[in-house]
């Protein structure tokens, strides 16, 4: 009786503490059974009667979603996902299941001639785990990853028909945010990001400066759109961009503190501030990957550049560097396939970087109205009129190698996973063999040719330098596509202008001549209807010279002697250059429709 009574007096004392532990759960946000918003009744009452049985209901609704999704009806799959994710907000394979879902499946049942209505999707994807499943399970490596490769592969990628849209959309959206006008600060600047730091991480802060408050005040007053606080920095986005669209006087606030330090601060922390609250990139965090991963120069490898931040691949770093990081503070785990294949995301992004990483975009394709991530809009004509152009931009090479030696390092107690990665880095040793030579950069041709030799010796690299590259310019040419003949024609042109500024004759007509027959090989070669046109000879000429011009690898007095030496010898050639510069420029002012 004496047990009994106790235990009776026990039970009544935890009921009375059962309030208490419910606040202490919900100030330290560890409550995970929130209500569910639109759904059918008996999912309501399912989740209420069962109590603790509500993991019984997750599975059952994950087994339907999975069904669902093998029948291919993705939309209902994603209702119910939603469901699961609020269910069970720290289960993070649904999360990671339902931003594939959309980004892969959603949006490719939708046809490639709305590639706007793609976009949708594919970026609802990776904002589902970038805003959502991160932040609830912010120690989870697989978000982190599978975020990541949306990047990498979905949007960095060509497997989807609208890639290109894709890619535009991205550079459209984050590329105003990487430059101050005002400040004359560039997005290969490192000091730009260095401000992007300093810049003041909250609103009040920037509301309480008596430096800045005048500006803010004046812009208030201008247009009431400028009232909220939450909106003041979007709708500043859009009274620069289109001032059309607000009150006459709210522009001429722009223009009386033009060059002023309140403005050229104001900017800074605008570009920060959005930065930080809307895409989730943290400016201290983007200069460290860039110092870590960044491209180096030429003359001095221990110095990086900032990445490009309008490239997909740049943002797969970003996030996968992050999620190593989660990963690294448990000092105890084992190595998991998470956390192998995040680094693979790393070294694979390094690789495409180092084949796709220079960007040239015809700047009247981002300036048109669909916007968004913070820029608004949303509405008008889909955003692609003409290509975009992908360079490689060599100076990633050392930020790969060191990164991928760190990675070999990492599992050189793991044979399957090691062999695997040195496949892939000995594939990728011998791409940028060529790559080099091609662009007249021998001496590091053969400094990475010897760490070929040395590392992986088999009887392909017991040859000379040149008769390794002759074999491999052969097995380039034999089974060519489109982006490889684009890349290799420019590749060689870009080295026959290099050979002819150092009045290396001979190299460099013999250069020119390798890429008219890669030219004619691919035109000749595959019939017209599985036929991607390549751009005519003189615009690929034209990009090949503002490649070798803008690759920072030669000094700026070749630059000029090549210019110099085309103008003065090659008259014809130079008049091309000048008609296919102006036909672009016509072009730009059409897709603008600006005189």
């Amino acid at each position: 009786m004496t047990c009994l009574a106790l235990a009776a007096g026990l039970l009544f004392w935890g009921g009375e503490q059962l309030d208490y532990i419910n606040a202490q759960r919900q100030e330290m946000d560890l409550v995970t059974n929130t209500p569910l918003e639109n759904a059918p009744p008996s999912l309501a009452f399912a989740t209420v009667a069962m109590g603790a049985f509500r993991g019984l209901v997750v599975d059952i609704l994950w087994m339907r979603a999975d069904t669902l999704k093998e029948e291919g009806q993705f939309f209902d799959a994603r209702q119910l996902a939603e469901w699961i994710t609020t269910l069970q907000p720290r289960f993070a394979a649904v999360w990671e299941f339902h931003a594939w879902n959309m980004a892969y499946n959603i949006s490719v049942a939708i046809p490639a001639s709305q590639p706007d209505q793609r976009w949708r999707w594919v970026r609802n994807g990776y904002q589902l785990l970038r805003d959502k499943g991160i932040p609830t399970n912010p120690k989870s490596i697989r978000l982190y990853r599978e975020l990541a490769r949306i990047f990498q592969h979905k949007l960095g990628g060509v497997s989807d028909d609208a890639h290109k849209y894709y890619k535009l959309r991205l550079a459209s959206e984050i590329g105003p945010l990487l430059w101050s006008e005002d400040n004359g600060l560039m997005p290969d600047d490192n000091a730009f990001f260095e401000a992007l730091i300093a810049a003041p991480q909250t609103w009040e802060e920037v509301a309480n400066d008596p430096n800045l408050a005048p500006f803010i005040t004046a812009l208030q007053g201008a247009d009431e759109a400028f009232a909220e606080s939450d909106e003041f920095v979007p709708n500043y986005f859009a009274l620069r961009r289109t001032p059309q669209r607000f009150a006459p006087a709210a522009f001429q606030v722009i223009d009386d503190y033009r060059g002023t330090t309140a403005l050229k601060r104001f900017d800074i922390f605008a570009k920060a501030h959005t930065l930080r609250n809307t895409w989730k990139l943290e400016p201290a965090l983007m200069q460290e990957v860039s110092q870590m991963h960044g491209p180096a120069s030429f003359h001095d490898p221990n110095v990086h550049y900032p990445f490009d931040w309008r490239h997909p691949d740049s943002h797969a770093i970003y996030w996968a560097v992050k999620g190593l990081k989660v990963a690294s503070e448990n000092k105890d785990r084992e190595l998991t396939s998470h956390e192998t294949n995040t680094d693979r995301i790393v070294a694979h992004s390094l690789q495409n970087l180092f084949l796709y990483g220079k960007i040239m975009i015809d700047e009247g394709l981002v300036r048109q109205p669909p916007v968004d991530e913070a820029g608004q809009e949303e509405s008008g004509e889909p955003l692609m009129r003409r290509d975009i152009f992908l360079g490689p931009d060599l100076r990633t090479f050392n930020s790969y190698n060191k990164a991928l030696l760190k990675i070999l390092a990492k599992y050189k107690d793991d044979r399957m996973r090691l062999e695997s990665l040195q496949n892939g880095h000995r594939n990728m040793l011998k791409n940028a063999v060529l790559s080099f030579y091609q662009a007249g950069l021998k001496s590091q041709a053969l400094k990475i040719y010897n760490e070929l030799r040395g590392r992986y010796p088999i009887d392909d690299f017991k040859v000379s330098l040149e008769q390794y590259v002759i074999n491999r310019f052969r097995e380039e040419v034999a089974s060519i596509g489109i982006n490889d003949a684009r890349d290799q024609i420019t590749a060689l042109l870009a080295q026959a202008y290099s050979l002819y500024a150092l009045r290396d004759d001979d190299g460099a007509a013999g250069c020119e001549q390798m890429a008219q027959q890669v030219y004619d090989h691919y035109n000749e070669t595959l019939e017209p209807e599985y036929r991607v046109d390549l751009p005519p000879m003189p615009m690929l000429r034209y990009f090949a010279i503002g490649q070798f011009l803008n690759s920072g690898a030669y000094p700026p007095y070749v630059c000029q002697r090549l210019l110099d030496r085309i103008q003065i010898e090659k008259p014809e050639l130079f008049e091309q250059l000048k008609q296919t510069g102006a036909e672009l420029s016509q072009q730009l002012q059409e897709s603008q429709g600006t005189p």
